[in-house]
């Protein structure tokens, strides 16, 4: 049984060790899942306690065989973000589902020029429903249909606040360039 399996093991027994051992592996990328979906580093930080309590009381849920940990445990910080974002505010969504399907060409080019903390301000500054779906599709790689269900919306919604997203993000980073905050 490798270490891993061994941690999760001893985490369902409630071994402290154990628990710790798992968080000190993955707390920077369950904390930088977070931090694409809060508004800010606090937020994040309360995003990553709720997630911890629902990883740790759902892991004698985790089966290994339907797939590995940090997949499980990437799921439920999501998850956690969603909820914790639904209990802090009310979640709109933009319903004008014209030019969804709008192209933005070379989006992706953006990551050989700007850094990840400068992408995740840019990515925290979206109103909450096009930074919802931003991230569950592009980073996460959840489909329309699981987003849909997810946030109790219509694949159109889903589809045209991912267009809009990637629209703004778009004028935000030209805006930069224009500036000159980025040579």
């Amino acid at each position: 049984m490798n270490t891993e399996l061994k941690l999760i093991r001893k985490s369902r027994l409630g071994n402290r060790k154990s628990q710790e051992s798992l968080y000190l592996k993955y707390k920077t990328k369950w904390f930088m899942i977070c931090l694409r979906y809060a508004i800010d580093k606090s937020q994040a930080e309360d995003m990553l306690q709720d997630s911890l309590v629902n990883i740790f009381s759902k892991i004698k849920q985790y089966d290994s065989s339907r797939g590995n940990f940090s997949q499980w445990s990437y799921r439920i910080v999501v998850n956690s973000c969603l909820i914790c974002l639904r209990k802090w505010e009310k979640l709109t969504f933009d319903e004008n589902h014209q030019n969804f399907n709008e192209k933005i060409d070379n989006f992706t080019n953006v990551y050989d020029v700007l850094g990840a903390e400068e992408l995740i301000k840019l990515v925290q500054s979206l109103p909450t429903g096009y930074r919802l779906i931003f991230n569950m599709y592009v980073l996460e790689g959840y489909k329309h249909r699981e987003i849909a269900e997810l946030l109790d919306i219509n694949i159109g919604t889903s589809k045209s606040q991912l267009a809009k997203a990637k629209k703004i993000l778009r004028s935000k980073i030209e805006l930069l360039f224009q500036t000159d905050i980025i040579k």
